[in-house]
Formats: C-alpha cells, sequence, structure tokens
C-alpha cells in the first residue's frame, strides 16, 4: 500500500499539471477519491444547485481545469489533497472511462466481461492508455465523438463494467488513496486515448425507446444479468415483484463479498425500468436474507435511485452520475 506523507500533495500536484499539459482537465481528490474540497454551499437550504456559476471552488469534477495558474490555486486550497480527478467528456479528448473491476474470489471478471461483449458486437478495444488500481481493476481511456454526450452508468453493460462519461471523472494516475497508488499499465504510458469503438459506442447510449424514471439514464438491452421485463404504463407497480423476480434471485445467489454490489447493481436496473421504488422491500429482504444488514441494503438501494435519477451523489461503489469517481 502506498504511503502517503508530506510529498504526497507535491506529488498528485505535479501529476495533475502533467496531465492539465496533455489536454486533460483536473482538480484535486482527497485519500478517499473523493474532491478535496468542500463545497461553498455546505449548509444551504433550500440546497444550491451550482456548478461553479458563484465563481468559488468547491464543486466538484466542475472545478476541472487545465489552467496551470488555476490547478495551482485548487491545490493550494486543498493542501489535504493526494491525487487528482480527470473530467470525462470534456474537450478536447471528451474521455471515456470503462471501468473494469476484478473479483477473482467469486469469479467476477468485468475484463472477461467486456472481451465477451466485444465478441457479441464485433468489436475490439484498441491499444489505449490503462490505469491500474489499487483494488486490481484497471481503466480503459477512450476518447468519445464530439457530437455525442455519453453518460455515467454502473453495471449496466455487465456487472463490474462502470462508465464514466460527462459530469463522471477517472482517478488520475500517480494519485495515492487510502488503498493504494493508481498507476499507468506497463506499456502504455507513451500512448494516447483511442477513439471508442462505434460498436461499443451504440450499446454506451441508453437505447430508443425506453425511459427511466426521469427519463434520463435507461436501461441497455445489452445487460448480462437477469431479465428484468420492460413493460411499463398502467399496472406497472403491481406487477413489480413479477418483473423483479430475476433481480431478486440475482440478489439471493450473492456470496459473501459480492452481496452489495449484487444489491446496487440489481437495485440500479429496477429503477432503469421504472419499477424501483416498488421492488426496494423485496431487493432489501433478498440482500438481508443473505447476511447483509437491512440499513446497508437501504444504503444501497437509495444510492442505486440517486444514480439513475442523475440527482449524482455517492453510489456506494465509486460509481454513478454527476460528478462520480472511478
Amino acid at each position: 500500500m502506498a504511503t502517503i506523507d508530506r510529498q504526497t500533495p507535491t506529488l498528485a500536484l505535479a501529476h495533475a499539471l502533467a496531465a492539465a499539459g496533455r489536454g486533460l482537465p483536473v482538480f484535486p481528490l482527497s485519500a478517499t477519491k473523493l474532491p478535496a474540497l468542500r463545497s461553498p454551499h455546505r449548509g444551504e437550504q433550500p440546497p444550491a444547485h451550482c456548478r461553479g456559476e458563484c465563481g468559488l471552488p468547491g464543486h466538484g469534477v466542475h472545478d476541472a481545469t487545465t489552467d496551470p495558474s488555476a490547478i495551482r490555486a485548487l491545490f493550494a486550497a486543498a493542501p489535504r489533497a493526494t491525487g487528482y480527478g480527470i473530467a470525462c467528456g470534456r474537450a478536447p479528448h471528451r474521455l471515456i472511462g470503462i471501468d473494469l473491476d476484478v473479483d477473482p474470489a467469486y469469479g467476477s471478471d468485468a475484463a472477461g466481461a467486456l472481451r465477451q461483449l466485444a465478441l457479441q458486437h464485433l468489436f475490439t478495444i484498441p491499444p489505449t492508455v490503462t490505469v491500474l488500481t489499487p483494488s486490481g481493476g484497471r481503466h480503459l481511456w477512450l476518447t468519445g465523438p464530439a457530437d455525442a454526450t455519453v453518460p455515467n452508468s454502473a453495471g449496466r453493460l455487465a456487472p463490474g463494467i462502470d462508465i464514466r462519461g460527462s459530469g463522471g471523472y477517472l482517478v488520475g494516475p500517480g494519485s495515492v488513496t487510502a488503498h493504494g497508488r493508481y498507476r499507468l499499465a506497463p506499456g502504455t504510458a507513451h500512448l494516447t486515448p483511442a477513439p471508442c469503438p462505434r460498436a461499443l459506442l451504440r450499446l454506451l447510449y441508453p437505447p430508443p425507446g425506453r425511459t427511466a424514471r426521469t427519463g434520463t439514464n435507461p436501461a441497455s438491452g445489452t445487460t448480462s444479468g437477469p431479465a428484468t421485463g420492460t413493460g411499463s404504463g398502467p399496472g406497472a407497480p403491481a406487477s413489480a415483484a413479477r418483473r423483479g423476480e430475476g433481480l431478486v434471485q440475482f440478489v439471493l445467489a450473492a456470496h459473501e463479498g459480492q452481496r452489495n454490489t449484487r444489491l446496487f447493481w440489481a437495485a440500479c436496473r429496477a429503477y432503469e425500468h421504472g419499477f424501483g421504488d416498488a421492488l426496494a422491500d423485496a431487493l432489501t429482504a433478498a440482500a438481508v436474507r443473505t447476511g447483509l444488514p437491512e440499513h446497508e441494503a437501504r444504503a444501497a438501494i437509495a444510492s442505486a435511485a440517486r444514480l439513475t435519477s442523475g440527482r449524482g451523489g455517492e453510489s456506494g461503489r465509486g460509481g454513478e452520475s454527476d460528478g462520480t469517481p472511478a
């Protein structure tokens, strides 16, 4: 595990400035992977929805910049920053982050799931910048087209595959967190982010004809997981238990170490299909049966609701909507 000492903030600033020099907008992060600067609007009632229009720092990913002077000012205001975030979806690269989690103890292999998707949809991942995470996962850096906005998602393509698009961010290489250091994979440091294959890009967009609870992040038809049903309209809440039966069984099959992840994934699917609130109690009961404390189950489901509604906030897995890390 990487050591956090007096030099860590200085090194974090140096790495951030180097990234900005390559056209990547950056901002300081704490050892928890969250923005290092507190919001200037904390405690305000009603809550402010400012994204930096006030001119003050402390707006997370919306603080991201490539201006060296502004970056130094942000880090000076955050002396305990141990890393930096890279804003996705911003010009010139319009970065898309493919976050691949790995849990070999329980057979969770997001890299394998991505290979399977590539075989099914006839695309290949080109050589590109790859960042190794402290947990053994990896982040693939791809670029998106100028005329498209790629949404953030958690587990929608397949369990363990999270997408960082517009409004999200990636933890930059060289950052130190409470769990270790993020570093470039050998042989990728000289690369630039490769264009996202068109076939993969299509999978990242909400499919036509599907609407989420707020119409912001519909479910994909390409998820590898239990069937959830697609109907909506009159009588949909009453049939939520029937349509969500596969999701409940998916949660019940969780082993220790994957209970929260499976519950979060299932709850996201339920909310994306429009019956998350109606299925919440059944999902909670299933998670409790696997040994997850009820308050943790409720928190995971609430995080899924926030993610899929586009309201932002912490997802419990480091992934979700506006201003969420990977």
